[in-house]
């Protein structure tokens, strides 16, 4: 199946060769790129924001590392201001000594008493000269130590500010985070607003039946409205008297004749 592949390969080479000449390659590098292009944008957003995510918590652990070495430091940098502040005390103490020898054998005598016990100037001198060359070396330890906690708390400043720097963006990073999904969701319902289509035909009909309601009840307005001009009002019209008439006298009144009407006999 491999050989078969390979096959494949070298014969799809072959014949790019062929087509493209010396320019294949830049062909397929190119081809490669727009294919790979074309697979990022195909990818959801949502996937690639969740990706993101994941990144930005893989940065805890080195946040700890960072925190654990800030500690080792802190007491390396304890521990040895303490050593210091021994040995600068220590130095003072030596200090004190050497000079008070020193100052005996300048006085000229010969014999010295120290602590109840009697000693004389050759013993006195070797002893100053053995303190001498213990303070000088042990002074030289001093500020080798002393440059050494400087290096270690200057370390210490830089390594605590690389952490805060690392926490700070860090946290700008859950930030942005958070507002690219807020944005997401935003476009996406911006778009499931945009996919509604409303049913105009329904929309129609609904405004034309209102438009009759409200015609309806004009009408209803108008017939009260016109109900109240003569309701209420004082009659102050007559009734016409109508008064009952003798037909007979009608009758003879039209004729010219007056008294009763005669009976034509046949």
């Amino acid at each position: 199946m491999i050989k078969k592949a390979a096959y494949g390969t070298l014969a799809v080479m072959t014949i790019g060769g062929m087509v493209f000449g010396t320019d294949v390659f830049s062909y397929a590098r190119t081809g490669f790129h727009s294919a790979q292009s074309k697979i990022r944008s195909e990818v959801p957003l949502e996937f690639e924001i969740e990706r993101a995510r994941q990144e930005v918590a893989q940065l805890l652990p080195e946040v700890r590392k960072s925190m654990h070495v800030i500690a080792e430091e802190q007491v390396a940098v304890a521990n040895l201001r303490k050593s210091i502040e021994k040995r600068e005390l220590a130095l003072e103490n030596q200090e004190e000594a050497i000079l008070s020898l020193t100052s005996d054998l300048k006085s000229g005598d010969s014999r010295f008493v120290y602590a109840g016990h009697a000693y004389t100037q050759r013993e006195v001198e070797k002893d100053l000269s053995e303190r001498f060359n213990r303070f000088k070396t042990a002074d030289e330890t001093l500020k080798r130590e002393q440059e050494l906690l400087t290096a270690k708390e200057k370390a210490l400043t830089t390594h605590r500010e690389t952490l805060e720097g690392m926490l700070s963006q860090r946290k700008s990073l859950e930030v942005e985070l958070e507002r690219l999904e807020a944005r997401l969701k935003t476009i996406n319902a911006r778009k499931q607003i945009a996919s509604i289509e409303v049913d105009d035909s329904q929309l129609n009909r609904v405004k034309s039946l209102i438009q009759t309601i409200d015609k309806r009840l004009d009408v209803e307005d108008a017939v009260l409205a016109a109900d109240g001009d003569f309701m209420g009002l004082i009659p102050v019209e007559q009734e016409v008297q109508v008064e009952d008439e003798n037909i007979a006298d009608a009758v003879n009144e039209y004729f010219g004749r007056s008294g009763e009407i005669e009976v034509v006999k046949k």
